[in-house]
């Protein structure tokens, strides 16, 4: 069920064309049922086959190939502590030899079934790096978005911020949709905030680039992250600068989320 939930655009325009083909299979079946003359008919035979086996293809590549993505990496989701993040797999990221190779770029992942955002990767560097101030992204409503404020119990009172997957300061991404995510203020400020501060140190001071991913992490059809898994390499002095694989929990001390729906209440 959890990989339905997944799903993305790509995914279900896949499933759409599996049952499409399907159906012209069935069709097709029909009419060489129907036909006086089978030998005439066997055409559409023929026909019906070769399409209910590009059928099970196109179904097949959405629901039986393997998932590439990096949390098939992690046994177990970390169990909050009162940490803003967990060390991973000794603060080594998960990304291959080939992966390190790749020339400077951006990719946000297309949203899944739900709405919900999914892994974002860049091989960032200078080129990336914004020249002007952030600008407003207070009209995008990421999945779960519901607005709360607890004055006296967040530090700057609002639960909820719009979290970049990807930084502005590391991207230049200001409000694309799908590297904003639901957070908390705890986990955007102490969780990401410090990594995110010093990749962005790290290439301002060298020029070098690091191979950045930040991977939202949902349970079953909840709207909004338990938490982000964040891994960053450096890529030219092969992670002598920057090591790093954390899962931030997107949590907030004295709070009680709904991971559902985004709804919460005091502790």
């Amino acid at each position: 069920m959890e990989r339905l939930y997944s799903l993305g655009r790509r995914e279900l325009f896949l499933i759409a064309v599996s049952f499409a083909l399907f159906l012209v299979c069935i069709y097709q079946l029909w009419r060489y049922h129907r036909a006086e003359w089978k030998y005439a008919a066997k055409n559409r035979l023929k026909n019906a086959f070769f399409l209910f086996a590009l059928s099970l293809l196109a179904l097949g590549s959405v629901f039986f190939l393997p998932e590439e993505k990096p949390l098939q990496h992690l046994e177990t989701i970390p169990v909050y502590e009162k940490e803003p993040y967990a060390v991973i797999n000794d603060d080594v990221p998960f990304f291959s030899e080939e992966e390190k190779d790749a020339e400077p770029y951006e990719h946000y992942g297309e949203k899944d079934i739900l709405g919900r955002c999914t892994a974002a990767t860049a091989m960032l560097g200078p080129e990336f790096l914004p020249s002007e101030e952030r600008g407003d992204i207070s009209e995008i409503r990421p999945s779960g978005w519901q607005s709360a404020r607890y004055a006296g119990l967040v530090e700057d009172d609002w639960l909820f911020h719009r979290c970049h997957l990807i930084a502005y300061e590391l991207s230049g991404e200001n409000a694309n949709e799908r590297n904003l995510i639901t957070g908390t203020q705890y986990m955007n400020m102490e969780g990401m905030r410090p990594i995110e501060n010093q990749v962005s140190s790290y290439i301002h001071r060298t020029g070098n680039h690091v191979l950045y991913r930040a991977t939202p992490v949902y349970e079953g059809s909840e709207l909004v992250a338990r938490g982000v898994l964040i891994e960053a390499f450096s890529v030219e002095d092969d992670g002598e600068g920057i090591m790093v694989n954390r899962y931030c929990f997107n949590v907030q001390p004295g709070i009680v989320i709904s991971y559902s729906d985004g709804a919460s209440r005091p502790e």
